[in-house]
C-alpha cells in the first residue's frame, strides 16, 4: 500500500534510502526519530503513514510562513490538508476546526504554540479519544535543543504528546543535528524507545567553497556574473544593515535581489518570500531570519558574506541549495574580523557560561573548516560523525588543492610578538610591530623597543594577517571577546614556541570567481540541455509558470524541474505515458496533464 500511494498520489516509482522502513515503522505504531539531509524526502515519511492509518496526521512545525505552500502542494496531489496558526482569522480557524471534527482533513499543520492553546489541545484530546489521530509528526525537531542553532522554547513542551497520548505514534524529523543535539532531542521528546533512522549527511551535488575576504561585494559580484546570472539563490549576511546594503548594491548591478530580515515590515517580508518562491532568478539577501524549511527546489547557490555561528548552521543554510539534486554551490567569504565579531556577540548574549563555551567551541570548529587544506566535505561530514576519507572531488580544496608553506618561524615570530606586547593588542597593531612601522601608537607603548620590532619584513601586511587568522583558527591564539579584539596565547602554542613542533599554513590564493571549468555553469540546468531541446524546455517552463499563477502557488508545486527534464527525455504522447514520468501522480495528471502533453506535441 505505501508504494501504491507513492506512485499513484505522488508520482514517484520507488522509495529512496530508508523511507520505506520509516513508513513501515510508523504504520506499526512505533515512535521514530529521523535524521535525513535536506531534500532527502522527509515529508513523505509522515505524509504516507497519515494516509494509511486511521485518522488525521498532525504535523507540528515552526514554519508559519510556509504552511500555506505545503498545504497548497498537498492539495495539488489530492490530499486534504489544512493549517492552524496565528495568520488565520478567528472565523477561518473555526471553520478548519469544524472540518477536522468532521474527519475531512488528512493532514493538519500546526504551530507548536497553537497546539498548546487550551481549545486546540482539547480538540486533539477528543480526536485521540475517538482514535481519529493517525500520528504526530514533529518537524525541525532540532528546535528542541537548547544547545542548537534554532532553539524554540515552545518545543520543550512537546513531551506532553507522549505523556498524554502514548497510543499515538510520533515521528521527529530533522536534517541537522550533531551527536549532542541528537541526544537532547531524544531526552526532551522522550524518544528513548523510538527507532532511530540516521541517513548520511552528504549532499554530493553541493560544491563547497570558502574564500578569504578581500572586497567581499566585488568577490560576490564576480561569482554571480561568472556562474549564476540567471539563477535563484540566497545570500546570508550577519547584520540587517549589511542585508539592505548588499541587496541595493546588487539591484544597481542588474540583479533582482530582495532584502529579508526581522526588522522589515511583515507585509514586505511576506511579499519578498512569495516572490522568491514563485518567480525565477530571484536572489534573497537575508539574515538567518529567512530560510528554515524553505522548500524551493531550484536554489542554485547559497552565499555567505559573513561566518555563520557554527557548522550546524552552515550545513543547514547551505542545504537550502540544490534540493532538486542538481548541481549547486555553497560559497562563502570570511576573515578574522568575522570570528572576532561573532565571539563578542556570543559573550554578550543570553545563556550561562556552559552555553557560551559550547557556542565558542562550535565557532572554533567552523573556523577549522574554513582553514582546512584537505577535503572540505570530509571535514564537514566527520563533524556530524559520518567518517569519510576519500576526497570528494567537488569542493575547492579537492578541485584546486591549496598551496602550503612552512610557517614555523613566522608563527614563532607572531606568537612572540603577542607575548612581548602584553597580550592586549589586536592584529593591526601586532602586524605593525612585526613590520617595524614608525607611528605614534607604536612609540606610545615603546613597542619600537621590543625584540620582535621589525623582524617580520619578509612578509607583507596581508600575509601577516593570514598568519594570525590561521593561528586563531587552529586555536594557538585566543581572541579577547570584551570588545577590543586583543589576541592572547593559548597553552597549545607552547610546543611551537619552544621549537618542538612545526607548522604548515595555507597560502591564501588570489581571488577568482570560479574554481574549475567543471564547476562553472554546472548549476545552470538550461546550459546542460541539448540545443535542439531548449525550445521545449522553455515552453514547458512557460506552461508551468502560467498554471502556477492561475493556482496561486510556486511553480515547483506544479512540477519540479526534474519532472520537466524527464518529459524532455521521454516525450510522453498520452496520459498513460505521462503517468510514467517521475513526479506525475494521478491527481496532477488529471488536473493539468493535458496542457503539458499539448506543449510536447506542439514542440514536436
Amino acid at each position: 500500500m505505501p508504494l501504491s500511494i507513492l506512485r499513484n498520489v505522488f508520482g514517484y516509482e520507488q522509495f529512496r534510502g530508508q523511507q520505506a522502513e520509516i513508513i513501515e515503522a510508523i504504520c506499526a505504531n512505533e515512535d521514530v526519530l529521523v535524521l535525513m539531509p535536506t531534500g532527502g524526502g522527509k515529508s513523505l515519511c509522515y505524509q504516507i503513514p497519515a494516509l494509511i492509518r486511521n485518522g488525521m496526521g498532525v504535523v507540528i512545525s515552526p514554519l508559519i510562513a510556509l504552511m500555506q505552500d505545503q498545504v497548497s502542494a498537498l492539495a495539488q496531489v489530492g490530499i486534504k490538508a489544512e493549517f492552524l496558526n496565528s495568520s488565520l482569522s478567528a472565523q477561518q480557524a473555526q471553520e478548519i476546526e469544524e472540518n477536522v471534527r468532521r474527519g475531512e482533513v488528512d493532514l493538519l499543520y500546526i504551530a507548536p504554540e497553537r497546539l498548546m492553546q487550551r481549545g486546540t489541545f482539547a480538540l486533539i484530546q477528543s480526536l485521540v479519544d475517538t482514535q481519529s489521530i493517525a500520528l504526530f509528526a514533529i518537524d525541525e525537531a532540532h528546535c528542541v535543543s537548547q544547545w542548537g542553532h534554532d532553539f524554540r522554547s515552545e518545543y520543550l513542551k512537546l513531551s506532553i504528546l507522549h505523556e498524554q497520548f502514548p497510543s499515538v505514534p510520533r515521528i521527529a524529523l530533522t536534517a541537522t543535528a550533531d551527536a549532542r543535539t541528537q541526544q537532547e532531542i531524544i531526552e526532551r521528546l522522550q524518544l528513548e524507545h523510538a527507532r532511530h533512522f540516521i541517513s548520511g549527511f552528504d549532499r554530493p551535488n553541493i560544491q563547497y567553497r570558502v574564500h578569504v575576504k578581500d572586497n567581499p561585494k566585488q568577490q560576490l559580484l564576480a561569482f554571480l556574473q561568472a556562474e549564476h546570472e540567471q539563477d535563484s539563490g540566497i545570500i546570508y549576511c550577519l547584520s540587517r544593515k549589511s542585508v539592505e546594503s548588499t541587496a541595493e548594491w546588487l539591484q544597481i548591478r542588474g540583479f533582482d535581489a530582495l532584502p529579508y530580515h526581522a526588522g522589515l515590515p511583515a507585509e514586505m517580508r511576506r511579499e519578498h518570500q512569495a516572490r522568491f518562491l514563485r518567480e525565477d532568478k530571484i536572489i534573497m539577501v537575508a539574515t538567518i531570519a529567512f530560510g528554515m524549511g524553505i522548500d524551493k527546489p531550484d536554489v542554485r547557490f547559497v552565499a555567505h558574506m559573513d561566518l555563520p555561528k557554527s557548522l550546524e548552521s552552515y550545513y543547514q543554510e547551505t542545504g537550502r541549495a540544490g534540493r532538486d539534486g542538481e548541481a549547486a554551490n555553497a560559497w562563502m567569504v570570511y576573515g578574522l574580523q568575522d570570528a572576532i565579531k561573532l565571539k563578542q556577540m556570543m559573550a554578550q548574549g543570553d545563556g550561562n557560561e556552559d552555553f557560551k563555551r559550547a557556542e565558542v567551541q562550535k565557532l572554533d570548529a567552523l573556523l577549522g573548516f574554513c582553514e582546512v587544506t584537505t577535503c572540505r566535505r570530509n571535514v564537514l561530514l566527520n563533524y556530524f560523525g559520518e567518517i569519510h576519507s576519500k576526497p570528494c572531488e567537488n569542493c575547492d580544496t579537492c578541485l584546486r588543492p591549496p598551496e602550503t608553506w612552512d610557517a614555523t618561524v613566522a608563527a614563532q615570530k607572531a606568537l612572540s610578538t603577542v607575548h612581548h606586547s602584553g597580550q592586549r593588542f589586536g592584529v593591526a597593531h601586532l602586524v605593525a610591530i612585526l613590520l617595524g612601522a614608525d607611528n605614534q601608537r607604536i612609540r606610545q607603548f615603546n613597542h619600537d623597543k621590543l625584540s620582535t620590532y621589525g623582524i617580520g619584513k619578509e612578509l607583507d601586511a596581508v600575509q601577516w594577517r593570514s598568519v594570525f587568522r590561521q593561528l586563531v583558527a587552529m586555536n594557538y591564539i585566543a581572541v579577547d571577546i570584551s570588545g577590543y579584539g586583543a589576541l592572547s596565547l593559548q597553552e597549545t602554542c607552547r610546543p611551537l614556541l619552544k621549537g618542538l613542533a612545526t607548522l604548515m599554513l595555507r597560502v591564501d590564493p588570489q581571488v577568482s570567481a570560479a574554481v574549475s571549468g567543471r564547476a562553472r555553469g554546472a548549476a545552470n540546468i538550461a546550459k546542460r540541455i541539448e540545443e535542439e531541446d531548449v525550445p521545449l524546455w522553455m515552453a514547458l517552463r512557460k506552461c508551468r509558470k502560467q498554471l502556477a499563477e492561475d493556482l496561486g502557488v510556486p511553480p515547483y508545486v506544479v512540477f519540479h524541474d526534474a519532472t520537466l527534464l524527464d518529459m524532455i527525455a521521454k516525450r510522453p504522447s498520452n496520459k498513460m505515458a505521462l503517468l510514467a514520468i517521475n513526479g506525475v501522480g494521478e491527481s496532477k495528471m488529471e488536473k493539468y496533464g493535458q496542457e503539458f502533453l499539448t506543449v510536447i506535441e506542439t514542440a514536436g
